[in-house]
């Protein structure tokens, strides 16, 4: 199996961010493999599949570097930065250390990527450009429309997996993140199921970058040689898929009875509190604004539809007997 060597310090110290540039390597793979995970995936790569061919059709070189670099088990690494744990970076700036990757080291990734096998057409220096240039097409004719919802998505789903940790510790935040990985004890961390050996991560900067779609995968930065103006500062970070409803871009279904009796948009609201969720995980799967789902939330509490409560900084809030009663109920005529 593939771990890492985890010390308390760094695991107390790892953080959830959100990085656009992940977002959109994500969606390139997705591209490139053509394939869904569910319905909403589906209408985007219906979508958007016909323009991303015939975009390489134009460039063979460029459609040869992606599935060289991101179609197969291992990354060529300078595809896939490690997010440098600033939040506010925009896309531009993350996607400025594609660009400036020299070309001798891209290529080197890429004969890592491809077991030393460099084909001849990527044998050029302007990879890391043709690189950047692919994702910020990926990134603003597919990405940016929708990011806006991707980043509420991305963002409740860090709220779930923090009240995740602060429920069950880091066994139940990290346990199925993505295939392959759990939390070992003893300070190992299973990333994957491959025979690889073990990475001492003690020390590093550690991040979690949840992304919508259905792909995922691990980086690091070498630590740097020690020296004057050369801290030994250093990051691992796991990309990982969001998890199952929030990944989707379909809304819950609402029972026609149940909407004509509390209107749909509440009844929204508590179809979708099966499982406890807080407040910023309903903005993202139904779409409506902050107010309106407190309001909803409200009148459904006092109704004794559904209960709160606390779990770290986050409220949850959870359907009653009695909402189970109502959600389940189906009019007969």
């Amino acid at each position: 199996m593939g771990w890492w060597l985890v010390d308390a310090d760094t695991l107390a110290g790892s953080r959830f961010v959100v990085s656009s540039l992940a977002e959109a390597t994500a969606a390139l793979k997705t591209l490139d493999r053509a394939a869904a995970s569910h319905p909403g995936e589906r209408a985007w790569l219906d979508a958007h599949l016909p323009a991303y061919r015939e975009r390489l059709a134009g460039d063979p070189v460029t459609g040869l570097l992606v599935r060289a670099g991101l179609g197969r088990a291992w990354n060529a690494d300078f595809l896939t930065p490690t997010p440098t744990g600033d939040g506010g970076l925009t896309f531009e700036e993350e996607l400025a250390r594609v660009r400036e990757t020299p070309a001798e080291e891209a290529r080197a990734h890429l004969a890592v990527s491809l077991d030393g096998r460099l084909p001849a057409r990527l044998d050029r220096s302007d990879l890391p450009e043709r690189a950047a240039e692919i994702l910020r097409w990926v990134w603003t004719e597919t990405v940016l429309p929708g990011w806006p919802r991707r980043r509420r998505v991305l963002e409740a789903d860090i709220v779930a997996r923090t009240a995740q940790l602060g429920r069950g510790g880091w066994a139940a935040a990290l346990n199925g993140m993505r295939p392959g990985m759990r939390w070992l004890g003893e300070g190992r961390l299973q990333i994957n199921s491959r025979d690889h050996p073990p990475r001492e991560a003690s020390g590093a900067q550690l991040l979690f970058v949840p992304v919508t779609p259905d792909r995922g995968w691990v980086a690091w930065d070498t630590p740097p040689a020690p020296g004057p103006g050369r801290p030994g500062h250093h990051r691992y970070a796991v990309v990982y898929p969001c998890s199952g409803a929030l990944a989707g871009t379909d809304r819950v279904p609402v029972p026609e009875p149940l909407g004509r009796l509390l209107g749909s948009a509440r009844a929204a609201v508590l179809c979708l509190l099966g499982t406890p969720m807080s407040t910023t995980q309903l903005v993202a799967l139904t779409g409506q604004g902050l107010g309106s789902v407190g309001r909803h939330l409200r009148v459904l509490l006092d109704a004794g539809l559904v209960r709160r409560r606390r779990a770290g900084r986050s409220v949850l809030y959870y359907r009653t007997d009695a909402g189970e009663v109502l959600v389940g109920a189906r009019g007969n005529g």
